[in-house]
């Protein structure tokens, strides 16, 4: 799988340049350069964001590119970075990295008229950004709108529970728990596990069984009488069950 990463201010490839020229980490549309052969990609993310309509050809590349894209945000995805992070497949956000999304700004200089003008396109720039957080999370505009207006931060967790990242890096999945409704007695988990790891243990104990013709109707029977008997003497006692 190769890996793609997305590092520094999101630029244009004209103003790549220049930040390349003094050093300054930058990531532009070009950079980005996906496989021809359409594998699977990596994108690993860790930046504050830059110049939107860099992030917007990038996020398009991501979503049209034929094989699957994966993100991981290992540090920050920020304002066009974000936007970046919604054009992967599949995401997944280290547990000490953050995502934020914000409405868009910019410089103006005018008059009133001027000023009027460019708010505007920030509005309309703000309703492009919408888009690809709606995509991925499924949130509604109005409720986009907030979060952007609030300039939120969140965490692996809140990124996960709001829609923006599906998984947290890392974490194991834990184990199932199994559920029971019966009647009668079943044997614990841990007690099967320690008799299976017994079994596979080379002790003098064990022995070979011809399960084809051996009792096992018989044995159960003998079992549950047993358990019967034990729950009537000993009611008001928790009842253990060995098997040797």
């Amino acid at each position: 799988m190769k890996k793609i990463e997305v590092k520094g201010t999101i630029v244009s490839d004209s103003q790549a340049r220049f930040y390349k020229y003094f050093g300054i980490p930058c990531t532009s549309p070009s950079s980005v350069a996906l496989p021809e052969t359409g594998e699977d990609v990596l994108i690993e993310i860790n930046s504050g964001g830059g110049e939107v309509f860099a992030g917007s050809e990038i996020f398009t590349k991501l979503k049209a590119y034929e094989g699957k894209v994966t993100a991981h945000v290992v540090g920050l995805a920020a304002s066009a970075a974000s936007v970046v992070l919604m054009g992967a497949d599949e995401i997944e956000i280290s547990p000490t990295a953050q995502i934020m999304i914000h409405n868009a700004w910019s410089y103006a200089i005018g008059d009133s008229k001027d000023m009027l003008h460019e708010a505007e396109i920030l509005e309309g720039i703000n309703q492009s950004i919408m888009n690809a957080y709606t995509m991925k999370t499924a949130r509604s505009k109005e409720e986009l709108q907030e979060l952007m207006e609030a300039e939120t931060w969140m965490g692996a967790e809140r990124a996960v529970e709001l829609g923006f990242a599906d998984r947290i890096m890392f974490e194991e999945e834990k184990a199932p728990v199994n559920v029971y409704a019966s009647a009668g007695y079943v044997l614990p988990d841990e007690v099967l596990a320690k008799v299976e790891k017994f079994m596979q243990q080379d002790n003098p104990f064990k022995v070979a069984v011809d399960w084809d013709t051996f009792p096992m109707d018989e044995l159960a029977d003998k079992i549950a009488s047993r358990l019967q008997t034990t729950e009537k003497d000993n009611s008001d006692k928790p009842s253990s069950l060995f098997l040797f």
